[in-house]
């Protein structure tokens, strides 16, 4: 029997008792010193952030229940950056991590269907440890954009409320009903969402809310009582702690607070060794999200 995504997503979080999930946005200028290089060639560089992301799994397995590996820094380095990112998705599940791909597909028809099949490797020839668990989509195509991306044992996020300035022009717009964009959006990926609850009570089809965002998130909570946010903004996009609770339901639960540059460049500080200096900063995110969540 497959195995439901958020339930998965879910039981990985209660395990650990720390609702987060560490962003992965490996650029060839920001790596530790032993694995930059001043001149790259496509195929070092997609090797040097494959070595630099292997690592930093080694780093946060055990400490964080999820990652989320954002394809674009790797699809810049065409097929050498596609294998690395295969290969970065396996060993992440093989180290116990659920594996969130931070692609935002979004299309129609058969062209969403082809994507959908890209990504979950229906009919691409990968083995079943280098498809991803979740992904993240582009929901303001409608319902014809969101349904070719769920299926058994598929999650997907769908952008509601984003944290870029630029998505206030079109998010926060009042509709002739009074409601926001952002908030008819979360009225379709609730509805859509029904159709894909777990046993936990958590539907398959998640929300993408930003940390940036805390003046919306309590309404989009009450809207998309059983969608899982997957949040970021969190820490160096300017989040912070008090921003991230309106998005958690009263029992603490139903949110995933993401960090990137925070964790990942945590070794820019000059302190130890770099992977023990994300070690570190994991432990710490993991554990002040955890406490202001209540579950420690």
């Amino acid at each position: 029997m497959i195995a439901h995504a958020a339930d998965s997503l879910m039981d990985a979080v209660d395990r650990l008792a720390a609702p987060v999930c560490v962003g992965i946005d490996p650029v060839v200028a920001r790596l530790p010193e032993g694995l930059r290089q001043a001149d790259v060639t496509t195929i070092s560089a997609a090797e040097a952030i494959g070595s630099f992301t292997l690592h930093l799994l080694d780093a946060v397995a055990g400490r964080v229940p999820c990652v989320k590996l954002q394809s674009a820094c790797f699809e810049r380095y065409g097929h050498a950056g596609v294998k690395v990112l295969g290969e970065c998705i396996a060993a992440a599940r093989q180290r116990g991590l659920v594996v969130i791909l931070d692609a935002k597909r979004g299309d129609i028809g058969i062209s969403a269907e082809h994507y959908a099949a890209a990504v979950f490797g229906d009919g691409a020839g990968r083995g079943d440890d280098a498809r991803p668990d979740w992904l993240t989509i582009n929901s303001y195509l409608g319902e014809d954009g969101i349904r070719p991306f769920l299926g058994a044992g598929r999650g997907a996020f769908a952008l509601v409320r984003t944290s870029n300035p630029g998505g206030d022009a079109v998010q926060g717009q009042r509709l002739a009903d009074g409601r926001t964009v952002a908030e008819s959006i979360a009225a379709v990926v609730a509805s859509i969402g029904e159709d894909f609850v777990g046993p936990g009570g958590y539907s398959s089809l998640g929300a993408v809310v930003a940390a940036t965002r805390p003046e919306d998130a309590a309404s989009l909570r009450r809207l998309m009582p059983r969608q899982i946010f997957l949040v970021p903004g969190f820490g160096a996009q300017g989040g912070g702690v008090a921003d991230v609770l309106p998005c958690f339901s009263a029992e603490g639960r139903g949110a995933i607070i993401t960090a990137s540059r925070s964790v990942i460049y945590a070794f820019e500080d000059g302190k130890g060794g770099w992977a023990a200096g994300v070690a570190e900063a994991a432990e710490r995110f993991a554990d002040e999200i955890g406490r202001a969540a209540g579950l420690r």
